[in-house]
């Protein structure tokens, strides 16, 4: 096993905390059948952000910043997508 360098272990750490921070949102609009409360402008920048770091990454050939920002715009992509399905729901 590698050891991670400092710089490494934030990295990795902030990654797992940007990605697992859509789990309760998708969680709670699945389990409610809800997504009234979810923000569409914000998550719309959101995506598009995540879209642009995924893009930033391939251009400096950084395949842990286009990794973690790949599943963090399948998360909150998955958001927008809840946000579409339950939007008769709560009308």
């Amino acid at each position: 096993m590698t050891n991670l360098s400092p710089t490494d272990l934030v990295g990795t750490l902030a990654a797992l905390c940007s990605m697992a921070s859509f789990v309760p949102q998708i969680a709670k609009i699945w389990r409610e059948k809800d997504a009234t409360s979810v923000s569409l402008r914000m998550y719309v920048v959101t995506v598009t952000g995540f879209m642009l770091w995924i893009g930033y990454g391939v251009l400096i050939e950084s395949w842990p910043v286009a990794a973690s920002n790949t599943v963090c715009l399948i998360l909150s992509g998955a958001i927008l997508g809840l946000k579409w399905r339950f939007r008769e729901y709560h009308a």
